[in-house]
């Protein structure tokens, strides 16, 4: 046992420090120059993309950019209230939800123009709806090696985390310029933005109350993987190829743990069970987590990669992007 904790502290101690540092880093210049410490952490990240390519720090980083993101998202649940838990009205729900299914529906139907095969195009539109490069590897695996090619995923991966880490960036800015509030912002980037870790940075560089209400519905949007892994098998899977896939892992095993310790942290905040100073004392610890996260990310960056996947996915993808944004624009503006 002791063995074992050494080697996973060796593998992992040196990326998880250079991490740590990125986000103090960022959070001093933002303290004392102003500004959003998340994209700091993101820019000084992107600047040392080397490290990524070193064995001894891709641990490190690679443990900062998802497990300590997950538990940061998950601790985040403590922050949500009855009174934000209201704001998902049935009308909004039917804007999240219906945005998920229907870009899929969208990437499938201007497929026709790409000539992707089917099974990509939906992973493609699913990946952009639901949660980014996670979807596109949890539902790839209902796929077999005939309906997938893996430099179809790899480009899908590359691609959903590019335009997701431009969206934290830009979105912001498209928030400010259509006048929105923090309530509305939050919306409107965990309605639109691809994966957990970039609404979670865009949210937290307009305000904590826009982060918490960006959280919130992005975990709608995540859990909108169960009920698209069930369509994806079968549509998609052969019946010898679902058995065999049930067989060796469920598909509620595919559910992602923070989202349901959110959902259980958020109801017991909700219920009065978490005391005001332990869920303030969460919602700070979640906020460092998520700084240091995404200096991780930005380590992992490296746009330049996007020359190596082609044209299709990245015009494929973009136009779903566009067509999600503008369904859940739309659809603000009609419940307001």
């Amino acid at each position: 046992m002791v063995s074992r904790t050494k080697v996973w502290l060796e593998s992992r101690w040196r990326g998880t420090l250079i991490a740590v540092i990125i986000g103090a880093a960022a959070l001093y210049v933002s303290e004392k120059y102003g500004g959003p410490a998340v994209l700091f952490a993101l820019l000084f990240g992107m600047a040392f993309h080397f490290l990524s390519e070193e064995k001894r720090t891709l641990g490190g980083i690679h443990f900062c950019a998802t497990t300590v993101l997950r538990i940061g998202v998950a601790l985040l649940g403590a922050k949500i209230s009855a009174e934000q838990l209201s704001l998902l009205s049935p009308a909004l729900l039917v804007v999240i939800v219906g945005g998920v299914f229907c870009t899929v529906i969208f990437g499938v139907i201007i497929n026709k123009f790409f000539k992707w095969p089917t099974a990509e195009a939906a992973l493609a539109g699913a990946s952009t709806a639901i949660c980014g490069a996670s979807a596109a590897i949890a539902l790839a695996a209902t796929l077999n090696k005939s309906q997938l090619r893996e430099q179809a995923l790899l480009a899908i991966v590359v691609v959903v985390t590019a335009l997701s880490t431009l969206a934290m960036i830009i979105y912001p800015s498209i928030c400010s310029l259509l006048g929105y509030n923090n309530v509305d912002a939050g919306i409107f980037l965990g309605g639109t933005i691809h994966d957990v870790a970039q609404v979670v940075g865009a949210g937290a560089m307009i305000g904590p109350d826009c982060l918490e209400i960006a959280s919130m519905t992005k975990m709608l949007r995540v859990a909108m993987i169960i009920p698209m892994l069930i369509i994806f098998m079968f549509i998609f899977a052969s019946k010898k190829h679902r058995e065999a896939e049930e067989a060796a892992k469920p598909w509620y095993k595919n559910i992602p743990s923070f989202l349901i310790w959110f959902i259980v942290l958020a109801g017991l905040n909700v219920g009065g069970a978490i005391p005001t100073e332990v869920s303030n004392a969460m919602g700070e610890i979640s906020r460092l987590f998520i700084l240091i996260s995404i200096g991780a990310l930005g380590l992992k960056t490296s746009l330049g990669k996007l020359k190596e996947v082609g044209w299709t996915p990245i015009i494929l993808m973009t136009l779903d992007t566009f067509f999600l944004l503008f369904w859940v624009i739309i659809g603000i503006a009609i419940i307001k």
